[in-house]
């Protein structure tokens, strides 16, 4: 009986209302979210360099990084007191996935560290050489 009381154009304004304060709701939510995500990162933006399977290296060496846009890159190998020892390879690398090939056998066995560098980054991993 309550019901019967209001008009149908009432109903329908209550609703209009509703729905209008919902989609505001939705609008102030998605602007608060992209507030939230001004600082960080883009993930396009930077390589990703991958450890190395095994525990210890021995001989022939593969190291692989994907990137999402072409770039100069250099990829080094330091001492264990993070001196440089060698550059592996430097160059342009274009987008997608990258195996540099690096043998260790002339390297003394110890701690070492495999850097990738770009003009944004420098990622670097630890292996162990163990050739003897």
């Amino acid at each position: 009986m309550i019901l019967m009381t209001y008009s149908y154009s009432k109903v329908i304004i209550g609703v209009l209302f509703v729905s209008l304060i919902l989609l505001l709701l939705a609008i102030a939510y998605k602007k608060f979210l992209a507030y939230l995500g001004k600082g960080r990162i883009i993930q396009e933006d930077y390589c990703v360099l991958y450890s190395l399977e095994e525990e210890s290296a021995k001989g022939e060496i593969e190291i692989y990084f994907t990137t999402e846009t072409s770039r100069n890159a250099i990829i080094e190998l330091l001492n264990e007191d993070f001196s440089l020892n060698t550059v592996i390879k430097e160059g342009e690398f274009s987008e997608g996935g990258h195996i540099v090939r690096f043998d260790t056998t002339p390297l003394k066995d110890g701690i070492y560290f495999y850097v990738l560098r770009t003009d944004n980054q420098k990622t670097m991993k630890r292996i162990q050489v163990k050739n003897q």
